[in-house]
């Protein structure tokens, strides 16, 4: 091989690198709870907060927190993504259409939810697998550990907090680094 073509070909090396390193939430695809792709792309410029939920489990309550601080922050460019997960204890169980019924009836669940994934595991979806990635998300990688994991997502589509489980969507923890993020949006 030619210097040239032996410089091009670790130029393009470099380049896929770095190409990989500036991944985001926006690169991925989920299903809706309806079964409708959901292109996270369609939330750029948006606070997002990612959610793992499940039907039946002691932190299953935070529904109303998190529909609550979803409707506070709303109007403000920030949004949640409830994602169902059968992962820890069998705890969401039920088909998509039984969780929709469930969150929509029992906690008045407005913001979207998306169809039921793996968060942990040999079936991880391939968000969850980005999330978890310590070297793609260094401060706030490594495996879930239960239901509720909450990760906060910048306007620009990369993580900037993560809440585990038994922290409250409403604490001032969480509310604070909401704001936070809305406000670095509006810059």
């Amino acid at each position: 091989m030619g210097k040239g073509a032996m410089l091009l070909l670790l130029c393009l090396m470099f380049c896929a690198a770095l190409m990989a390193g500036d991944k985001t939430i926006y690169d991925f695809t989920l299903n809706s709870i309806d079964g409708q792709p959901a292109p996270l792309s369609a939330y750029k410029g948006k606070v997002v907060m990612l959610v793992n939920v499940a039907s039946r489990c002691g932190f299953t309550p935070q529904y109303t927190a998190l529909e609550s601080i979803y409707e506070k922050y709303q109007a403000l460019g920030f949004v949640i993504v409830g994602i169902p997960a059968n992962n820890f204890g069998a705890q969401e169980p039920g088909t998509n259409e039984e969780i929709k019924t469930f969150c929509s009836t029992k906690y008045n669940v407005k913001f979207p939810m998306m169809a039921k994934v793996s968060v942990k595991g040999d079936d991880k979806t391939p968000l969850y697998q980005y999330l978890t990635d310590k070297s793609a998300n260094p401060a706030t990688g490594g495996e879930i550990q239960w239901n509720f994991t909450k990760f906060l997502v910048g306007p620009n589509g990369q993580v900037v907090a993560r809440f585990e489980s038994k922290v409250t969507p409403d604490s001032p923890e969480v509310t604070s680094a909401i704001e936070k993020a809305l406000s670095s949006a509006k810059h």
